[in-house]
């Protein structure tokens, strides 16, 4: 139970890549936990999101995209 909880915290702490190593570790020893496949799933989700919406960021070159931008961090946050 110990290494879920590690696993838990890094992932509210925002230090997604660790968790998602740590969850691994899990499903390794335990390969039908369900629970950890979908923690797993969840994390890369979130990070596949928070890296689109990054490159995004990068790329806002005017009042559309920034206001595309703000719209989705107002979603995020609600």
């Amino acid at each position: 139970m110990g290494d879920l909880v590690k696993a838990l915290s890094c992932e509210l702490k925002g230090n997604k890549p660790k968790a998602l190593r740590i969850y691994k570790d899990i499903l390794k020893d335990d390969p039908y936990n369900d629970d950890i496949k979908k923690a797993i799933k969840r994390v890369q989700k979130a990070t596949r999101v928070n890296e689109e919406m990054r490159d995004f960021f990068i790329s806002i070159d005017n009042e559309d995209k920034k206001n595309e931008f703000e719209r989705w961090l107002v979603k995020l946050w609600n």
